[in-house]
C-alpha cells in the first residue's frame, strides 16, 4: 500500500494548493473558507462503533449514548459481543443498532491489516459488515486512516456544496459526483474538506447553521 497519508496541516495545505492551482472555483472557495481542518482521528474498533451509534440521531444524542457505552465499558469487540441486546438497548441503542453492534464485534476485523490495504480494499472489507455503509467506510478511510485520495460522493453536504460552487441546477447524483471528483485526484480528501467548509460558510450566510 503506497497511498499518500495526510498526517499534518502541511499535507492539507499542499493538497489545497494543488487543487487551487488547477481549479479557479476551488481557489475562490478557499478564499472564503480560510485554512482547512486536519480532522485526523484514531483508527480502530471504537471509531466504527461510534459511527454506528451516530447514525440517524442528533450529535447530542449520539454523544450521550456513547458516553453511556464508555461508562459501561462496552467499547471493545469482546465487551460488545458479550453484551445482551437488552443491555445495549438500555444504554440507548435501538434494536437495529444493537444488532449492528454485535455484527461489528463478531466481524473479526484486522485493524492492523486494514492499514496495509488500499483504500478500495478497506472500503470493500468494511461494507461487508452489516451496519457499515459506503459513507461510514469512506469517512473512516479518510479521517481514521488519513488517506489523501478518498471521497464520499453520497454525502449530501458535499453534494450541496458542489451545487452552489459550480452553479449546478441541482445536487449531483452520487454516480455523477463520483465521476466529477476524479478531477480532484490525488487530493480528493482535501477537496472534501474544502467542500464541507464551503458548505458551512454558505449555510451560515443563509442563516441555516
Amino acid at each position: 500500500m503506497s497511498e499518500r497519508i495526510i498526517e499534518t496541516d502541511a499535507c492539507v495545505i499542499e493538497g489545497m494548493d494543488w487543487l487551487a492551482a488547477r481549479c479557479p472555483k476551488m481557489k475562490a472557495a478557499y478564499a472564503q473558507t480560510g485554512p482547512l481542518p486536519l480532522r485526523r482521528k484514531p483508527d480502530g474498533f471504537d471509531q466504527l462503533l461510534n459511527a454506528i451509534v451516530g447514525q440517524q440521531v442528533s450529535i447530542a444524542s449520539a454523544n450521550a449514548i456513547w458516553g453511556r457505552l464508555v461508562d459501561a465499558g462496552i467499547t471493545t469487540p469482546e465487551a460488545c459481543a458479550a453484551a445482551s441486546e437488552d443491555e445495549l438497548r438500555g444504554l440507548g441503542l435501538s434494536r437495529q443498532k444493537a444488532l449492528y453492534t454485535h455484527e461489528l464485534a463478531n466481524a473479526g476485523l484486522d485493524f492492523d491489516g486494514l492499514r496495509r490495504m488500499t483504500s478500495a480494499e478497506v472500503i470493500k472489507t468494511l461494507t461487508a459488515v452489516k451496519g457499515i455503509g459506503p459513507w461510514t467506510a469512506e469517512i473512516y478511510v479518510m479521517f481514521s486512516l488519513g488517506r489523501a485520495d478518498v471521497f464520499a460522493p453520497g454525502d449530501l453536504a458535499l453534494q450541496d456544496a458542489a451545487r452552489i460552487l459550480y452553479d449546478l441546477p441541482e445536487r449531483p447524483t452520487e454516480k455523477a459526483f463520483r465521476t466529477m471528483a476524479q478531477d480532484w485526484a490525488p487530493w480528493r480528501s482535501v477537496a472534501a474538506r474544502l467542500l464541507w467548509a464551503y458548505y458551512r460558510v454558505n449555510k451560515e450566510r443563509e442563516g441555516i447553521l
